[in-house]
């Protein structure tokens, strides 16, 4: 199978990424509404890929509303079959300090208001306990390596559902459950990914300590802001060149995971009972699965 590679950041990583050329647009339809902007696709160092903003120009939808179904959605329908994401995250640890990338291996799910799943019609139960893909974290790895960047590659990543940010004893007991970061975009996507049975790692940007370690004496927020600002432009920038390293890498790294096959113990429902509607509405999710002459 041809690799191609999902990128998903903030706006403006397109820039950073230098997507430039003979570049693509595309708006689709998918069963579940409008995806967060036209995705961008073309090559990118010889290998091709398919950009989406996850909150869309201009950062118009938070983290609750984002497009997460769509997104991935219209990916799949595009033959993306890897994903790179980068979200901006807080530090709940000190040895993981501002703008040092990490590649996080584990996720607690605190979300409550997002849909996250694909099969709302029916029952299909993903295994989920390597939630991002360790061929593509291995992938990162190699690519910080080589180029003698510092990256963390385990890290467990809380989701909030936000929109505000963490009470301080909301981070403390983060710190307690034994999180290393919290953000709020990992989920439902890696989930979803999963179910799209696409290749997903995330670069966690850290931007801060979050709340559970207090501003220093006389620090004023006036300057915070000021610092919060410009560390995401400079953290956004390492993980843009930590995907540009990695992107050649990713169709020679051999796979030893199941992530292209997650759904073939995971569709429990009696195919004979999954209705035609719904098989033509999945088909680019479920189409592999489901029988040829009722497709």
């Amino acid at each position: 199978m041809a690799v191609r590679v999902g990128i998903i950041g903030s706006h403006g990583l397109e820039q950073l990424l230098g997507l430039s050329g003979r570049l693509e647009t595309h708006t689709l339809e998918t069963p579940f509404g409008p995806h967060a902007g036209p995705l961008i696709s073309g090559e990118l160092d010889g290998v091709s890929v398919v950009y989406v903003p996850r909150h869309g120009a201009g950062h118009v939808f938070n983290a609750t509303r984002a497009p997460y179904r769509a997104n991935l959605f219209a990916m799949k329908q595009l033959g993306v079959t890897h994903v790179l994401a980068t979200g901006t995250v807080g530090s709940l640890q000190e040895h993981l300090p501002p703008l040092q990338l990490v590649v996080p291996d584990q996720v607690i799910d605190r979300t409550y208001r997002r849909p996250c799943t694909f099969y709302d019609d029916l029952a299909v139960h993903v295994e989920l306990g390597s939630p991002f893909c360790g061929t593509l974290r291995q992938v990162l790895s190699n690519a910080a390596a080589s180029s003698g960047a510092v990256v963390a590659t385990e890290a467990t990543y809380v989701c909030v559902e936000g929109p505000s940010l963490s009470t301080r004893a909301e981070s403390l007991l983060y710190r307690q459950l034994g999180a290393d970061l919290v953000g709020m975009t990992a989920m439902p996507e890696a989930r979803l990914a999963r179910e799209a049975e696409l290749h997903y790692a995330l670069v966690a940007l850290p931007t801060d300590y979050d709340s559970w370690q207090p501003l220093p004496p006389g620090q004023e927020h006036e300057a915070l802001l000021a610092r919060l600002s410009h560390n995401v432009q400079a953290v956004t920038a390492k993980g843009a060149a930590l995907i540009r390293r990695a992107l050649p890498r990713i169709a020679e790294a051999p796979s030893a995971c199941r992530c292209d096959s997650a759904l073939a113990l995971a569709l429990w429902t009696e195919r004979s009972r999954i209705p035609d509607e719904v098989r033509s509405r999945l088909r680019p999710l479920l189409g592999r699965y489901l029988p040829p002459n009722v497709v």
